[in-house]
């Protein structure tokens, strides 16, 4: 069956998936009638991305009634995750919940001040050869750490967090898919966490120095099979355009939209919206992690969309990365850097996606080479156009020459659409509130 149409194929006494709509039929009298089936108990389908492999991805969906829960506010959210035990469970997020309702300020620790810190770690007075140390940094400190403690939210084994109807979502609040099984997060408006207290690195940036923050609006780490699908990730009401500068370094309280790491595997990410942000998906997080992440990190992206994004969208090491049907925009104004980061020992097979750059933007940039790692990169269209990414990444910057060939075949796709067509099928659907 197409998955990318909403349509309801009625067969009397079965369960049919059918877009994204799940329905159950059932015989009333002469007639078969159609009763909607909870998406919260929806798995991912067979042969949809990584997270199928194997047992596949049902997260709660075999939760019973004790154990699904509808949330309002973050406090309840977080009571949710941890009620239960290791029972499967389906948390309902319903409307806005805000993990940082009261201010940044309600974090601060007594005596930590931002102008005095300023002050102190002024590279004029501090330089750039040693870290900060001293009271302020131990108040900044004490500050991120009552931070952490509030907006990082434990996600454990089998479950399903979705979010009620169109317009629920997490405010500035961190998913985090640690060390656990069989995870689903779906139908959710994102707005990034901002870092409160970020940290100043002197000795950062060949020692020009760097505000370094933390904080992912979802981190899956050390985790399998994770679906992560309809959900709109982006910086909201605080944009890093609207970020100040101090020391002549943009004061950055971001860090990520979604990171796989440290050896995690079978992930899916499909028809999300990541938009306005710069360092937007990490897969693998370092080079020295070869331990954790080598023969790992697979993951599958595909129907997303991205808008307004800097950055590592996403960058990969290590990994079996299936990035196909996804739609890229590059708006005239915005700051740009590249799309697919080429890292160490990455097997990146990017096909059939779709590229919208604005006037002026080179298609030699859609690629980023880190190290040297091999790349699929076929049938993607530019502007409309069937464009070779590898050719003209390598005849316009010939010092960084990617190699062909990534030496594996995808074959756990639900699905592939003409990549002429992505604009329009991805645009109509990817995102929160759309799963229809």
């Amino acid at each position: 069956m197409n998955v990318r149409k909403c349509h309801d194929h009625a067969i009397a006494r079965a369960a049919v998936l059918v877009g994204c709509t799940a329905l159950v039929l059932s015989l009333s009298g002469t007639g078969a009638q159609a009763q909607p089936r909870d998406v919260a108990r929806q798995t991912l389908g067979a042969g949809d991305g990584w997270a199928s492999e194997g047992a596949g991805t049902t997260g709660g969906a075999a939760a019973d009634a004790r154990h699904v829960h509808t949330v309002t506010t973050w406090e309840q959210f977080r009571a949710a995750l941890q009620d239960g035990g290791t029972a499967p469970r389906i948390i309902r997020v319903k409307g806005v919940i805000d993990a940082v309702s009261e201010g940044c300020d309600a974090f601060a620790a007594a005596g930590y001040d931002f102008d005095t810190y300023l002050a102190a770690y002024d590279p004029a007075v501090w330089g750039h050869d040693k870290p900060v140390s001293g009271e302020q940094e131990d108040l900044r400190a004490a500050s991120a750490s009552a931070q952490d403690k509030t907006i990082k939210a434990s996600v454990p084994a089998d479950t399903t967090i979705i979010g009620v109807g169109k317009g629920s979502g997490i405010r500035g609040g961190s998913l985090q898919i640690k060390g656990v099984d069989n995870v689903i997060v779906r139908n959710l408006a994102f707005e990034a966490p901002i870092d409160c207290f970020p940290q100043w690195d002197p000795t950062d940036d060949d020692k020009t120095g760097a505000w370094n923050s933390e904080y992912d609006g979802i981190v899956v780490h050390g985790s399998t099979h994770v679906w992560v699908d309809h959900n709109t990730l982006t910086d909201g009401r605080h944009p890093d355009s609207g970020l100040p500068a101090y020391f002549g370094k943009t004061y950055q309280q971001h860090d990520g939209l979604l990171d796989v790491v440290r050896g995690s595997n079978h992930v899916t990410v499909s028809w999300n919206s990541f938009k306005d942000h710069d360092k937007t998906m990490l897969i693998g997080n370092s080079d020295s992690a070869t331990a954790d992440d080598a023969g790992k990190l697979k993951v599958t992206l595909h129907h997303n969309r991205f808008e307004g994004i800097v950055e590592r969208a996403p960058r990969v090491r290590f990994g079996q990365v299936d990035s196909y049907n996804n739609h890229f925009v590059v708006t005239e104004d915005q700051k740009w850097g590249y799309v697919y980061g080429i890292g160490k020992e990455s097997r990146l097979v990017a096909e059939h996606n779709a590229f919208t750059l604005a006037k002026g933007v080179s298609p030699a940039k859609i690629l980023k080479k880190w190290t040297e790692a091999p790349v699929t990169a076929a049938d993607n269209y530019v502007n409309g156009r069937k464009t070779d990414l590898i050719a003209v990444h390598n005849a316009e910057i010939p010092e960084e020459t990617l190699q062909p060939g990534a030496g594996w075949t995808p074959t756990l796709r639900a699905g592939v659409d003409p990549a002429k067509a992505v604009p329009g099928i991805v645009d109509a659907r990817a995102g929160a509130g759309r799963i229809c």
